[in-house]
């Protein structure tokens, strides 16, 4: 049986990463097949416990002990399933496009071990079974993104994102790391059973109702500060940005396939957590919807062509999370639809980015002010690109279309049960600017005539061969899987035996057993939104254009300088958080270590050594001197004793 051997589903991308590291200098493209090999060989085993698993209702679950109340394990139900097979397929593809986009690089080797490894973290984060295993992946995955982002670490503005966002990510893990004790200390005081792993996801499950209910709250908050992080919300979101300096094959990975999607992730697997704290999705929601709106506005004015793509994938996540936000209206239903979408959005965010590697590749500027008229010479780039852009913005029909409905109408449920219409409204509204950016970025690049001269070229197919087959998905996923998918992960904790309507009580929700009837004019909202948005970019960008961009906005346009320097978000985080706050904060902390802390125990030490020095003088080391203090003690102790009887009597 496949699941016999899951383990190697991060075993082999481990092996690819020991064996790459140490002899992939003198192998043929870096040894970048063995990596390759070793995510065919993960998906495959994904594949192969999928098939066993679905659609009975069987898991797989294997547990070993290793210290204390603490234990490693697997664990494969619904929701990891989905994602191993989308992390294994989405890097595979990669890994090839890489062996291409990467060919000539002098640090081949180095790239593919540490993608490798990359890959690795990133399922061995979905297959955990407890918190704390998650939790080490979980940092596993942040030094490989700091690695990779880095990976050019000669170019100081390379080295500088590395930094950034190992340093803004800590700040979320540093968050989850508090939640999880704060878990594990009220786990310990059920007094449960002797050898229950207090941190392992069932046990977390089966006990959640008898935990205090404010303490629940604080640890879901705690837990989300975590996903906050890594999934690049606001206002944790400003390193994912930065994460471009790296090779455009990072930038897929780390927006589709890993990293990004392992906050969503952790949120989804500890759903019952937050369905039972009190507030703690109505947070997500609105984190997330505002995230969603936020980033799709600074998505239209940028021009580098890989930052457009990763402030949409900031907007894109934040879908996911206002997806999940919702489920205190509609249940763990709201599961199977935030994880609709990542899925879908794995496919489309990879195309795009690697559509964008292909363009840069042959072009050599990341600038699409210096393109245009591209399609000319890389059809295949260019309409699968097209195809990736059309998901995006959930024209009907594609994979995106599917899920970015019933996000809306989760969201609308939401506000129609009293939890809030702002998450609605945001995700509303950022269909619109979706679909304006990602088209404004498709005729910029491909459409109208060439605005510099430069030699364009087809990829070789290497790296046009992942592009057909991820379109592919991208445009024709969705229909057909749609409704098995929300059912059989939106189930998922049904193998655990939670039960939502107990959580209800104790976490203040009302789920309502019925689908709402939205209005006809809310569901056909999103598809009057993204056309619109599409003809606007057309009437703006295209080569039939009617209206200049300056009868909207100049250069003088306050707004748009806002919108341009990006909220100003560099100078609020650097230059006066970091510089001047946590700068003046650790300047007061060091004097006040070197007065008060440091000054008393100098002082105590310095009367010490001067008591010693004068007490030292005594010992002069002449007999008769020692005589004469022997005479006058006992005269004392004499006198003394003498006294003291006196008083007796």
């Amino acid at each position: 049986m496949y699941s016999d051997y899951a383990y190697l589903i991060v075993g082999l991308p481990i092996l690819a990463f020991v064996l790459t590291i140490f002899l992939g200098w003198h192998l043929p493209k870096g040894g970048g097949f063995i990596t390759v090999l070793a995510t065919i060989g993960a998906l495959i085993l994904s594949v192969g416990i999928f098939k066993e698993i679905f659609p009975t209702d069987t898991i797989v679950h294997q547990s070993a002990h290793w210290f204390a109340n603490f234990n490693v394990g697997i664990l494969i139900d619904p929701l990891a399933i989905v994602m191993l097979l989308m992390v294994s397929f989405v890097c595979t593809m990669i890994h090839i496009f890489a062996l291409g986009y990467m060919d000539g690089d002098p640090g081949l080797a180095r790239y593919f071990a540490e993608a490798g490894l990359f890959t690795a973290a990133m399922l061995g984060l979905v297959f955990s079974d407890n918190l704390l295993q998650l939790f080490i992946f979980w940092e596993l995955v942040g030094v490989c993104s700091y690695l990779l982002i880095g990976f050019w670490y000669r170019k100081p503005c390379a080295a500088s994102a590395a930094k950034k966002a190992f340093l803004v990510t800590r700040v979320g893990d540093i968050m989850f790391l508090a939640g999880m004790i704060l878990l594990y200390t009220n786990m310990a005081k059920l007094g449960l059973p002797e050898g229950t792993y207090l941190l392992q996801f069932q046990t977390i499950y089966e006990n959640l109702v008898h935990l205090p209910s404010g303490q629940m709250t604080a640890i879901a908050l705690l837990i989300f500060g975590g996903a906050v992080g890594k999934s690049g919300q606001f206002p944790l979101h400003v390193w994912l940005p930065d994460a471009m300096e790296g090779p455009t094959t990072v930038s897929a990975m780390i927006h589709a396939a890993t990293m990004v999607t392992a906050g969503v992730y952790l949120v989804a697997r500890m759903f019952p957590l937050f369905y039972a704290a009190p507030n703690a999705l109505m947070v997500v929601a609105y984190i997330g919807g505002f995230t969603a709106f936020f980033a799709a506005t600074m998505g239209l004015v940028m021009f580098d062509i890989k930052r457009v793509l990763a402030y949409s994938t900031i907007s894109q996540l934040g879908y996911m999370m206002l997806s999940l936000g919702a489920g205190a209206a509609v249940g763990a239903a709201a599961v199977g639809v935030g994880i609709f979408h990542l899925v879908g959005h794995s496919f489309f965010k990879a195309l795009l980015f690697l559509c964008a590697g292909s363009v840069i590749h042959a072009v050599d500027t990341n600038d699409m002010r210096e393109m245009g008229g591209v399609l000319r010479s890389m059809k295949w780039t260019g309409l699968t690109m097209l195809a990736g852009a059309l998901a995006l913005v959930g024209f009907p029909l594609t994979t995106g279309f599917y899920s970015k409905d019933e996000i809306l109408v989760a969201a609308f449920e939401n506000g129609l049960y009293g939890l809030g219409w702002l998450p609605y409204a945001f995700g509303a509204v950022t269909v619109l600017l979706t679909a304006v950016y990602s088209f404004r970025l498709w005729f910029t690049t491909f459409d109208g005539e060439p605005r510099t001269d430069y030699g364009k070229h087809e990829s070789p197919w290497v790296m046009v061969g992942p592009l057909v087959i991820l379109a592919i998905c991208a445009l024709f996923m969705g229909y057909p899987t749609q409704d098995t998918f929300y059912d059989y992960v939106g189930n998922n904790f049904d193998h655990y035996g939670v039960d939502f309507d107990e959580l209800a009580v104790v976490g203040g929700h009302h789920i309502e057993h019925e689908a709402a009837h939205e209005p006809f004019i809310i569901k056909i909202l999103p598809i009057i939104l993204c056309v619109g948005g599409i003809l606007i970019a057309a009437l703006f960008y295209s080569r039939w254009k009617k209206l200049d961009p300056g009868i909207v906005t100049s250069k003088n346009d306050p707004l748009r300088k806002i919108v341009l320097r990006r909220y100003y978000q560099h100078e609020i985080y650097t230059g006066w958080l970091a510089e001047k706050v946590v700068y003046g904060l650790a300047l007061v902390s060091n004097v006040f270590d070197l007065k008060i802390v440091d000054g008393a125990v100098n002082k105590i030490s310095k009367l010490t050594v001067g008591l010693g020095g004068n007490v030292r003088r005594v010992q002069t080391g002449v007999i008769q001197n020692y005589i004469t203090a022997i005479v006058l003690g006992l005269t004392v102790l004499l006198v003394v004793v003498k006294l003291g009887m006196e008083v007796a009597i």
